[in-house]
């Protein structure tokens, strides 16, 4: 059989910046230094005030085309994950297809996930390639969710930045045996998923769509029980709550994919976590007990750009070294739904990125 493969990366950074210098004059009661040594946190960046998650995706998408890592007449399906659509309708794939000068036979769909978007995004790419309704997919991931934060809300702001990145994903020219496809073949996949609904008041925009109309008076900003400002028309973070679901649902997981992995002999080369925080990722790599050298974290100048930090942080880890052809990935990704997601990924001897600076 042919099997699924991560075949190059691409991303894009608005230009715009906003440095701890700048939250400082915000919330007078930090210290540069704070923030930076508590979220590990320099800069984040910005969308611009016309600049759509949309907008992103085309530019992270033309720089794979550009760079001749990817033919726009070669991809017969574009998958988008956002959370911050151009329109409630139509489908912002079907628009971006059109920009991107993509066939019109191709097919396209946006996915609505955050933090986990990524892993779950490869899974939805593996099915349609594995199934042959496609031989080579555009996997696209895109966010603003800064256009979200009220400028004065403390637990949000400093965390967040925006960004996108453009995935190719194809069928290995080669076939595998079924029962070998995962030992040897340099494929995408086992993937582990969960959800747990209990928990989507944690990370929120309460009012704006059809379970709670935007009216003058969810619009007004106040401070919240946590004590952030923001209206109910602006995104709202339990910083706690969700800090105390990760720790809960990502070691275990980790466990089960190392136990896996070490059954079918194979090595993890890095492991590469959902860009949230330098706090969280940090606390995460001790519970989970993996070498510093294999684990990456680029949140220092990209922050957390939701469904795009993992593969930024593959196309920083590639620029060092620690992600290359031929090396096993674990992939992870957890927040906003409460939803997680993690799988393995041995990348093709032909595997490439575009560097990102």
């Amino acid at each position: 059989m042919k099997v699924a493969q991560i075949r190059s990366v691409a991303a894009y950074l608005p230009s715009r910046r906003l440095d701890n210098k700048t939250l400082v004059e915000v919330f007078p009661k930090w210290t540069e230094s704070k923030i930076e040594r508590k979220l590990g946190i320099v800069e984040r960046p910005i969308a611009g005030p016309d600049e759509t998650a949309l907008d992103m995706g085309v530019v992270a998408a033309n720089r794979l085309f550009d760079s001749g890592l990817a033919r726009r007449d070669e991809i017969d399906f574009l998958v988008f994950c956002t959370q911050s659509p151009d329109y409630f309708l139509p489908t912002s794939a079907c628009v971006m297809q059109e920009r991107l000068g993509l066939s019109k036979n191709c097919g396209a769909f946006d996915i609505n996930l955050g933090c986990s978007g990524y892993v779950y995004g490869l899974g939805v790419c593996k099915g349609i390639l594995e199934s042959r309704l496609a031989k080579k997919v555009l996997f696209v991931t895109a966010e603003t969710y800064t256009k979200y934060i009220n400028e004065l809300d403390s637990a949000s702001r400093p965390i967040f930045g925006d960004g996108a990145a453009a995935t190719l994903l194809e069928l290995s020219p080669d076939d595998y045996p079924t029962n070998d496809a995962f030992s040897n073949a340099p494929t995408v996949g086992p993937f582990e998923y969960g959800t747990d609904g209990s928990g989507a008041n944690m990370l929120i925009v309460e009012a704006g769509a059809s379970r709670t109309p935007s009216t003058p008076e969810t619009a007004k900003p106040r401070y919240d029980h946590l004590g952030n400002y923001r209206s109910r028309d602006q995104l709202f973070m339990h910083g706690p709550g969700v800090f105390t679901f990760s720790i809960d649902v990502v070691p275990p997981l980790v466990k089960r994919f190392e136990e896996l992995a070490s059954a079918h002999n194979l090595n993890i080369d890095a492991y590469i976590f959902h860009q949230a925080n330098k706090f969280m990722l940090d606390r995460l790599r001790d519970l989970c007990e993996i070498e510093p050298e294999k684990y990456f974290n680029s949140v220092e100048t990209r922050a957390n750009t939701v469904s795009s930090t993992i593969p930024i942080a593959m196309i920083d880890a590639s620029q060092r070294g620690l992600v290359r052809p031929g090396a096993v990935l674990m992939l992870c990704g957890f927040g906003v739904g409460l939803s997680w997601g993690a799988c393995l990924a041995r990348l093709p001897d032909n595997f490439a990125v575009c560097p990102l600076d």
